[in-house]
């Protein structure tokens, strides 16, 4: 009988668009499978030998003759393709609207709401990258110690502040008010603290991010576990995705490496329940700075992390290796992109070599991880337990 699960989201790495990924302007988008073309090498042998190859119709040249894993993919049936969404569904909740965008800015009456909040005006409120904004803005910004409030394509309300100028705590403070005033039709998925160090030609941002998410709307994976007694260890962000619910343990990391770490430490430990796992660096680093060999050199950093993980399987664990959506490095936008995401299973009671197919949501992830520790039943998603038990 299986009493832990290790899940661990790739963040951002997809398998190939969706059927409605052009009313995303995602049309071609691929991650890996365009990261491995354009590269035109990619040394993933683990998760090759756990079926990532076979994995119906993806764009991988490599197929394994008898993987040892489980493996299939996953539709995102919810509307969007934004971190907060990915996860959710994952866990059990799919989204008929999406979470608000603000290609233009945020209305005047949110700005407004938010400068006398925090006691001082902002700068920017455009929809921008990251480091470019600290680029046009971190000297003024410096000068003035007014915070520099940015969006994106996704549903994103970030702050950006050079942790000389408005310490992180700070920082984290103006988030909160943030978050309190963006609900109702303003109710973007996260509020993101954005610190960065450095001088004006030379920023840098620090990896003392934090999100703070809207809190879920309905019970997930994570309530339905610690209602039945189980422990949910979360490492990375995914504090932050759900708003501290459903979370007994937390660590909260710096990089892949540090979640990494983490996750192996939880599995030293003796309990029943679920360690979840996000890996941000894809995303943050790779993804939306279309950067094609950093995201390939982390794909092949994790890949070889994979025996460790193996190794410190106890015999009653399962292994499940999924993503949250994608964000293609190799297209021109910087954006997240609407793709199907993996599904890699493996532990010593799971069967080998089985296909579990092209699921029709990213729920059924969730709805065989409740089936499996028999914690009731989630309103999304179609186990697959049968399959691969």
């Amino acid at each position: 009988m299986i009493k832990r699960v290790i899940l661990i989201v790739l963040d951002s790495v997809g398998i190939g668009q969706l059927p409605d990924a052009v009313d995303y302007g995602d049309d071609g988008s691929d991650t890996i499978g365009n990261i491995w073309r354009t590269r035109g090498h990619l040394y993933i042998p683990n998760m090759l030998s756990l079926g990532l190859g076979n994995i119906d119709d993806v764009n991988i040249r490599e197929k394994t003759e008898n993987p040892i894993g489980c493996f299939g993919k996953a539709a995102e049936r919810s509307k969007g393709k934004d971190t907060t969404t990915g996860h959710w569904e994952i866990c059990g909740i799919v989204l008929d609207k999406p979470f608000p965008v603000y290609p233009h800015g945020f209305p005047e009456d949110v700005i407004r709401a938010f400068e006398e909040a925090i006691g001082r005006p902002i700068l920017g409120n455009i929809a921008a990258s990251g480091t470019e904004i600290i680029k046009q803005l971190g000297q003024k910004h410096m000068q003035t110690g007014y915070p520099i409030v940015y969006t994106s394509a996704d549903s994103v309300f970030q702050i950006a502040a050079h942790e000389d100028i408005i310490p992180v705590d700070q920082l984290y403070d103006m988030c909160l008010k943030a978050r309190r005033i963006l609900t109702g039709q303003h109710g973007v998925a996260r509020v993101i603290a954005r610190p960065f160090i450095g001088q004006p030609g030379n920023f840098q941002r620090t990896e003392r991010r934090r999100d703070f998410s809207l809190k879920p709307p309905a019970p997930t994976l994570l309530d339905k576990l610690v209602s039945c007694g189980y422990s949910v260890a979360a490492v990375g962000k995914i504090e932050d995705i759900f708003a501290q619910q459903g979370i007994t343990d937390k660590r909260h990391t710096t990089n892949n490496d540090d979640g990494i770490k983490a996750t192996l430490d939880y599995m030293g430990q003796d309990f029943a329940g679920l360690i979840f796992t996000n890996l941000v660096d894809f995303d943050m680093l790779y993804g939306h700075r279309n950067d094609v060999e950093g995201y390939a050199k982390a794909l092949e950093d994790f890949d070889a992390a994979i025996p460790a993980l193996i190794t410190s399987m106890k015999d009653d664990d399962m292994l499940i290796i999924t993503a949250d959506h994608g964000c293609d490095p190799t297209t021109p936008s910087t954006d997240h992109s609407r793709e199907y995401i993996p599904i890699l299973l493996y532990g010593r009671q799971i069967r080998s070599n089985v296909n579990i197919g092209v699921r029709s949501t990213y729920a059924d992830i969730g709805a065989t991880i409740t089936d499996i520790l028999k914690a009731g039943s989630l309103d999304n998603g179609r186990s697959f337990k049968n399959d691969i038990m």
